[in-house]
């Protein structure tokens, strides 16, 4: 078995060019490697919440793209739950439903990947 490339997408989605970079990263490393892990985290859980409206602040949509990653064979997509409910949201309150994985339980399952990269 192969070790994953793991992404911990961390930053709100509109504050830098952070979500965005990681998600091209994430689409461009799914060419070459099937074995692709993305988890959201602190800020980052905002990035998957439905209703976003970016048009509002000169910004492309990038929740669209995430909907589309298992038409590029990333199917492994996890949500720290404590990162959620810090910002008064739920696994209803997402367009997408990755599977809820505590950072210590995420961490120890993937320690050794072969490259964990925050976005």
């Amino acid at each position: 078995m192969s070790k994953p490339l793991v992404w911990i997408m961390a930053s709100a989605p509109h504050q830098s060019a952070n979500a965005r970079e990681g998600l091209d990263a994430i689409l461009a490393a799914s060419a070459v490697s099937e074995d692709v892990v993305v988890y959201f985290d602190g800020d980052g859980v905002w990035q998957l919440l439905a209703g976003q409206q970016p048009e509002q602040i000169r910004q492309r949509h990038i929740l669209p793209t995430y909907g589309m990653l298992d038409l590029y064979d990333v199917e492994q997509l996890f949500i720290n739950p404590d990162a959620l409910a810090e910002r008064g949201l739920e696994l209803g309150d997402l367009s997408i439903q990755p599977e809820s994985l505590t950072r210590q339980a995420f961490l120890q399952r993937f320690a050794t990947s072969h490259a964990m990269l925050r976005f």
